[in-house]
């Protein structure tokens, strides 16, 4: 894999997760100062994969980077700060308890960026937050408060399935840099290949312990798979999404209703409806096939399904990475899941 560019460039990431904004990004040709998260799991999936990252397990809202001059010195200039935010809750839950926790993380976000003042500003979150009408007064607020400090704003939304991905998923994203790097700024082209499936992108793992079904289930599975929806500590145990997403998971052979401990064997029935596992979940939202995950099932599961992936991640990086180097902005690249 080639990363792209020359020089390096700087991140600090907000609720990293299980990385997958990270390893997008380090394909763009980022380095991260820190990595930031509150949970001990989460941490603990990046510290196993690649040792040399700073993993601090923190809250998001306690977090000050003056506290820690080994990894801030005074001199030190941030290129982008990137956040990987808890999804905003919908118009249905928001008189759930504790719905104003994600905007509040969303506001920390923007009251850091204000503080450190660096060259970008990505956020990562659901679609709604840039283009849905209910999101409207947030993007107001954004956009207000990062215009107070010299940036300039923009929102788009991207389809994993344009990026070598085989999961129709699309991710929110604001981008905010100063007139100059944003004049240079352009959002990615979706990429000339078409998504892979899930038969093809999974078939070696389904019959990697001899199931005899397997060759057919990846002709049935032909198609790129659903949002893989990674869920909330506030509910039950893992499963691939509410009802609806569970029977278009049917229509591709799999059984949605959980996450399975290991891969269908030998002795396992031709017609068998398979669940899926934490990996292969991982391998559908573009994680490399050797990246390891920290936590029980439910954890592992969570850490992946909420997750951006990968090649969404490197495409939009290599968009703000171009604006930031060069007057000229250069085609983004795409990291192969």
């Amino acid at each position: 894999m080639t990363r792209t560019g020359s020089a390096r460039l700087s991140t600090l990431e907000l609720c990293a997760g299980a990385g997958g904004l990270t390893l997008g990004l380090d394909h763009a040709g980022f380095d991260p100062i820190a990595l930031l998260d509150s949970k001990p799991d989460a941490c603990a999936t990046l510290r196993a994969n690649r040792p040399d990252w700073s993993v601090l397990e923190q809250d998001l809202v306690q977090f000050l980077p003056s506290d820690r001059p080994d990894l801030f010195p005074e001199a030190t200039s941030l290129d982008v700060l990137v956040a990987g935010l808890p999804r905003l809750p919908s118009a249905a839950s928001i008189m759930r308890k504790n719905a104003d926790e994600e905007h509040y993380l969303l506001k920390a976000t923007i009251w850091l960026a204000q503080a450190t003042a660096p060259r970008a500003v990505l956020i990562e979150n659901i679609p709604g937050l840039a283009q849905a009408d209910e999101y409207a007064p947030a993007r107001h607020w954004v956009e207000e408060n990062l215009g107070e400090v010299g940036y300039r704003v923009s929102w788009g939304v991207l389809n994993a399935s344009d990026f070598g991905v085989p999961q129709h998923r699309p991710h929110g994203f604001l981008v905010a840099l100063p007139d100059l790097e944003f004049s240079r700024f352009e959002w990615p082209e979706p990429s000339d290949r078409s998504a892979p499936d899930v038969g093809t992108t999974l078939y070696a793992s389904m019959a990697s312990k001899g199931w005899p079904g397997a060759a057919a289930w990846a002709r049935r599975a032909s198609e790129p798979a659903p949002t893989i929806v990674g869920g909330s500590d506030k509910r039950g145990g893992p499963d691939l999404g509410p009802t609806g997403s569970k029977r278009a998971w049917e229509r591709l052979g799999v059984n949605g209703g959980g996450i399975a401990d290991d891969v269908p064997s030998a002795t396992d029935p031709v017609d068998l409806l398979p669940k899926l596992t934490v990996q292969q979940v991982a391998r559908l939202q573009g994680f490399p096939p050797d990246w390891t995950l920290y936590g029980r099932k439910t954890s592992s599961y969570r850490q992946i399904g909420n997750a951006c992936p990968p090649p969404v991640a490197s495409a939009i990086g290599t968009a703000i990475a171009a604006a930031l180097r060069s007057p000229e902005p250069s085609a983004p690249a795409t990291l192969a899941p």
